[in-house]
């Protein structure tokens, strides 16, 4: 069953020297319970297809619709509330609160709810067990390592229990040991029920995933040939 449809999707932005066309009649189906890679070299439209599919990014033309729902219809504020219903975010660089602890930053996507803070530091700290960092709640940003900060964001993407999770990049600055750890996470959470959309131009991450979309010049394209 396809969780996610793109529908000729477009998207264009306007520059210097005239239109640039990041993403041409797009058509994918991303099935529910994939863990899917974005692949393609830089500049492709990966990680443009990547913000338009997490709701960010509305198409120039085109839909995106998840679960039946065509998301760029819906009014601002619905379409805020579906973000934070459907889908958890992993940004290549964490951005983490340096400020605050791996619990009080897994604990920010709760904080519009209507949820005890008891009840969201519970949470908060269940899934910080669930990504091996239960011991280390109390830390700062800069008393964990990398791969340890990567793992708060990932419990900070999962925390309300969404459906999709959408990571650019995410192995990108971590060594291969990490990076090794990292996409073993990913597949526990996949297993779990979690449909996984990834940015990479790692060929090796792919030995992870249950399929991979390459893209070049703003379109789909074969997989490419290795010399």
């Amino acid at each position: 069953m396809s969780l996610i449809k793109v529908c000729e999707v477009t998207k264009t932005y306007k520059g210097g020297d005239g239109v640039v066309e990041a993403l041409k009649a797009i058509n994918l189906e991303i099935a529910e319970g994939e863990f899917l890679a974005l692949m393609g070299p830089s500049g492709s439209g990966k990680s443009t297809l990547l913000s338009v599919l997490g709701g960010l990014n509305p198409p120039t033309s085109g839909k995106l619709i998840i679960d039946d729902i065509d998301v760029y219809a819906l009014a601002p504020e619905r379409l805020a509330d579906f973000r934070h219903e459907y889908v958890g975010f992993v940004f290549q660089q964490y951005q983490l609160i340096p400020y605050l602890t791996a619990l009080e930053n897994v604990m920010l996507p709760l904080a519009i709810t209507s949820r005890p803070g008891k009840e969201q530091q519970e949470m908060a700290h269940t899934v910080l067990e669930k990504v091996g960092l239960g011991s280390k709640a109390l830390r700062l940003p800069n008393q964990l390592s990398g791969g340890e900060q990567n793992r708060v964001a990932i419990a900070r993407a999962i925390v309300n229990k969404p459906a999709i999770i959408f990571a650019d990049e995410p192995t990108g600055s971590l060594d291969s040991k990490t990076a090794t750890e990292l996409l073993e996470l990913f597949q526990v959470l996949n297993r779990d029920g979690l449909t996984i959309i990834m940015v990479t131009h790692n060929k090796e991450n792919l030995a992870w995933v249950s399929r991979a979309v390459y893209i070049r010049d703003g379109i789909l394209a074969p997989a490419p040939q290795e010399s």
